[in-house]
C-alpha cells in the first residue's frame, strides 16, 4: 500500500499569493481534492490524506508532523506561483539526505507528467530549502502550477476542467513513480459530480456560506470560475465519481436548509 500525503498550500488566515481576484489557498485546495479523488478512484493499493480538507489554518510544522506520524511514502505539496513570471516548476529539498536520488526520480516522473499534460512553460526541476521538503521523513515534492498574477494562467485557474487536468497529471506522475496499477486497464477518468451550494460574485458571501456549512458539519471549498469575463465563486460541498452519492449529499444539504445543484464535469 502506497501512502500519499497531499498538502494544499496555505489556507485559513494564510491566503498565499493573491492576484486577479483569486487566492492561492482556494486553487491549491481544489487541485488537492481532485488529486485525492483521482488517486483513490483510478488506482489500486493507494491511501491518501490531506493536510487540510477545507479553509483551515494549518502550520507547516503541523503538516510535516502529520505526514511523518502517518509514515507516508510520499509528500506532495501543491502551490501556484506569483512574482511576474509564467509556467510550471517543481522542487525537492536542496540539502543532502539518504533518499535524494529516489526523490529526484519521483519528482521527475511527476514533473514530466504535468509538463506533458499542461500547456505551461517548463521552468525546470529545482531545489530549495522549503520546510515541507526539509522536515518530512519521506520523498517530498513541491509543485508550482502556473502564476496567479499572470493574466492567461489566472484565466486557466478559473476553469474547473483545468483544475482537474492539473490534478490528473499529478496522479499519473505519482502512479508512474510508484508503479500503481490502474483499477481498470485503459479506461479514461470519469467525470466528477460536484455539489454546488451557491455561486457568488462577492467572495465574502461565498466564504460566509462556507462558514454556514461548517457550522452544520459540512466541509466545503471555493472553486472560482469565469463567465463572460465575470469572476464567480462556487461553493463546493463534495465531489463524487458516482452521481447517486452526489444526490445523497444534495438531499442531506436540503434537509439542513441549503439549496444546491450538481455540476457534472
Amino acid at each position: 500500500m502506497v501512502k500519499v500525503f497531499i498538502d494544499p498550500g496555505h489556507g485559513g488566515t494564510d491566503p498565499g499569493a493573491v492576484a486577479n481576484g483569486l487566492l492561492e489557498k482556494d486553487i491549491t485546495l481544489a487541485i488537492a481534492r481532485s488529486l485525492q479523488t483521482a488517486l483513490l478512484n483510478q488506482f489500486l493499493n493507494v491511501e491518501t490524506r490531506l493536510a487540510r480538507t477545507g479553509d483551515q489554518t494549518v502550520s507547516l510544522a503541523e503538516r510535516t508532523r502529520a505526514a511523518n506520524q502517518w509514515q507516508a511514502d510520499f509528500y506532495i505539496s501543491v502551490h501556484v506561483n506569483a512574482g511576474g513570471g509564467n509556467g510550471f516548476e517543481s522542487y525537492i529539498w536542496n540539502g543532502n539526505f539518504t533518499n535524494k536520488q529516489r526523490t529526484r526520480q519521483i519528482r521527475s516522473a511527476v514533473h514530466q507528467a504535468i509538463t506533458s499534460e499542461l500547456a505551461l512553460r517548463n521552468r525546470g526541476e529545482k531545489e530549495a530549502n522549503f520546510h515541507v521538503l526539509r522536515e518530512t521523513r519521506m520523498a517530498a515534492v513541491l509543485t508550482e502550477n502556473g502564476f496567479i498574477d499572470h493574466h492567461d494562467e489566472a484565466h486557466l485557474m478559473r476553469q474547473v476542467n483545468w483544475i482537474d487536468r492539473v490534478a490528473q497529471a499529478h496522479a499519473l506522475g505519482i502512479a508512474d513513480a510508484f508503479n500503481l496499477r490502474p483499477k481498470v486497464e485503459n479506461v479514461e477518468p470519469s467525470q466528477l459530480y460536484r455539489v454546488v451550494v451557491g455561486a457568488f460574485t462577492d467572495e465574502a458571501n461565498a466564504r460566509a456560506r462556507i462558514q454556514e456549512l461548517k457550522e452544520k458539519g459540512y466541509e466545503s471549498y471555493l472553486l472560482p470560475y469565469e463567465n463572460q469575463e465575470q469572476l464567480f465563486f462556487r461553493v463546493i460541498a463534495g465531489a463524487f465519481r458516482q452521481r447517486e452519492n452526489a444526490l445523497t449529499q444534495q438531499n442531506k444539504l436540503k434537509n439542513e436548509g441549503f439549496e444546491s445543484f450538481i455540476l457534472a464535469i
